[in-house]
């Protein structure tokens, strides 16, 4: 019989866990600087602020497809004072989305990242050694260009293994998926500004309006996958801390 916890080794006759296993765990012990603190609260603010962002793309998906379809009707021709009316309309709603967007996307990253520091802290006091990155980089591995790319879906890796339950060797196909599309999002997003910012005639602003949907409808699609994902550490690391050390040995 393979041994219940490290699946590797032949557990002890007349018993469940291999030799190695069965040795009494210590209690959780920190790494340096390390402490275990509750992720719940920080996780719901995190996953609440997240479902504001989806809102606020929402409204931008709103705004881009009046947009596209104004300047699509300036393209062909239309003219007079009730296309004007709604150009004008569309504009302000476009500008309004934009600032909508920027302020929810502020608001989420502040928590997000105060989320993300607490579960790096609680995953080393859960496995110290099961981390590739500095615990620096749970911050500013999204701010250096380049590294930025894959520096957080490591660390978010690292945490999503050390979190899980004793025993268990948890899918990465959530946080894959998670991090493709938000890459994604982020490449569509500066391709549909770049393109916002140079177009001059009615058919550009109506490509460009096209690419902007695009990307928003990108970015709800990762932002609500980002909740899957801080919903489920979130889960994992209070049950873990619920259930204290390593599981006691269990002989039949």
């Amino acid at each position: 019989m393979t041994c219940a916890r490290c699946q590797q080794f032949a557990a002890a006759p007349g018993g469940t866990l291999c030799a190695q296993c069965a040795v009494p765990a210590p209690p959780l012990a920190a790494a340096p600087g390390a402490a275990l603190r509750s992720p719940v609260g920080l996780g719901r603010a995190a996953a609440t602020l997240l479902g504001l962002v989806v809102a606020a793309d929402l409204f931008a998906v709103v705004a881009d497809v009046l947009e596209m379809n104004v300047t699509g009707d300036i393209a062909d021709g239309v003219t007079g004072a009730g296309v004007i009316h709604r150009a004008d309309r569309a504009d302000l709603l476009y500008n309004a989305s934009g600032v909508a967007q920027a302020i929810a996307l502020l608001a989420t990253m502040a928590v997000y990242l105060c989320w993300l520091w607490r579960v790096r802290g609680n995953a080393e006091v859960f496995n110290p050694g099961g981390h590739s990155k500095a615990r620096g980089w749970t911050i500013a591995g999204w701010f250096v260009p380049v590294v930025n790319l894959w520096f957080p879906r490591r660390v978010t890796l690292d945490i999503w293994d050390s979190s899980a339950p004793w025993a268990e060797r948890p899918s990465h196909a959530l946080v894959n998926c998670w991090w493709g599309v938000w890459i994604v999002s982020l490449f569509a997003d500066r391709a549909a500004d770049t393109e916002y910012r140079h177009a001059d005639a009615a058919a550009e602003l109506h490509d460009a309006a096209r690419q902007m949907l695009f990307s928003d409808v990108i970015d709800i699609a990762a932002a609500l996958l980002a909740v899957l994902v801080v919903l489920k550490i979130t889960r994992m690391q209070h049950q873990r801390a619920l259930a204290g050390a390593v599981p006691a040995p269990a002989f039949g």
